[in-house]
């Protein structure tokens, strides 16, 4: 009779032979270690009742032990936060995830900004994601992966949760079947309550940006949002001063409205990197309404958020040296 190890080599006839990390046969007892790394769990059971039927057609074996692993892949986390609404956060959050994709990234979305989900606004898709084992699968929408709290519910429906209720739902999201993405951006709910509590200590972001406009009652708010995250030992990356002067587009005289500035002070006199400023610009609001975020295109809007990319990828590799 043939040696049972050697009659394996039938193994190599499926498609994921590669994924076969060793096989032995010890009295009758086959078993094999199979990498099911990066699988959805339909995927890797099906591989699994393949090659148990596979070796198991082998002469000499009468038992087959599978062990399935899998290498769980750094994914970097930036947590978008803020200390109040209405500063362009969600925006900054979407066109900043394009031009990460943009640079080489493989990025998801998460929009946890629980009563003020916009992120299927500004990305233009109303598409509902699916579910497999009970993970959820993300929408794809513009090179990047998403999920929101607004895909989960009807259009114009208040979102009347509960802390318990909304960090539950929020975890999901992002526990969801994220496949080989590496970076994975959260648009944060505005303020310092308990859901920003809850999703700092069970997803322990790798840093957080801060979106700010010049004006100082912003400012106010924004110190708060940052000692929050040292408070919770998450790196600050640095202050965006969003809404930052305006051109008119019929005069071409500039103007700001929300003052100038002000965020960058902020940064000096708390200790953390300016990472840019970015304008009040009517060409930002109409592409982000009409869900073709700037970041997409060529112009001097998108240059901005590659620019701000830029600074995002240098404050990381600077918080962990």
């Amino acid at each position: 009779m043939a040696d049972p190890t050697d009659a394996l080599a039938i193994l190599d006839e499926h498609p994921e032979a590669g994924r076969i990390r060793s096989r032995r046969v010890n009295e009758g007892v086959a078993t094999l270690i199979v990498d099911a790394t990066g699988l959805r769990d339909a995927h890797r059971s099906k591989l699994e009742r393949d090659l148990k039927d596979a070796a198991s057609s082998v002469e000499g074996i009468g038992e087959v032990r599978i062990a399935m692993t899998a290498s769980q892949p750094h994914r970097t986390l930036i947590a978008v936060g803020s200390g109040k609404g209405g500063v362009g956060k969600s925006t900054v959050s979407a066109n900043l995830a394009i031009a990460l994709a943009r640079a080489g990234r493989k990025v998801g979305l998460v929009d946890a900004d629980v009563y003020g989900p916009s992120q299927p606004t500004l990305l233009g898709s109303d598409a509902k994601p699916t579910a497999e084992d009970d993970r959820l699968i993300p929408v794809e929408a513009h090179g990047l992966k998403f999920l929101s709290l607004g895909q989960l519910v009807s259009p114009g429906h208040a979102l009347a949760w509960r802390g318990p209720m909304a960090t539950g739902a929020l975890a999901r999201l992002i526990d969801a079947d994220w496949g080989d993405t590496d970076t994975l951006v959260v648009d944060m709910p505005p303020g310092t309550g308990d859901v920003q509590l809850s999703l700092i200590q069970k997803s322990r972001p790798d840093g957080a940006i801060i979106v700010s406009t010049p004006q100082d009652l912003s400012l106010i708010d924004a110190t708060r949002a940052i000692d929050l995250f040292r408070k919770m030992d998450v790196p600050v990356l640095g202050i965006i001063e969003n809404m930052a002067g305006y051109i008119c587009p019929h005069c071409g005289e500039g103007s700001d409205p929300f003052g100038s500035g002000g965020a960058e002070a902020a940064a000096k006199d708390i200790g953390v990197p300016f990472l840019g400023r970015l304008p009040l610009s009517a060409a930002v609001r109409a592409a982000s309404d009409a869900g073709n975020p700037p970041a997409l295109g060529e112009g001097s809007e998108a240059q901005a958020f590659a620019d701000l990319a830029t600074k995002v990828v240098e404050a990381l590799e600077t918080v962990r040296r």
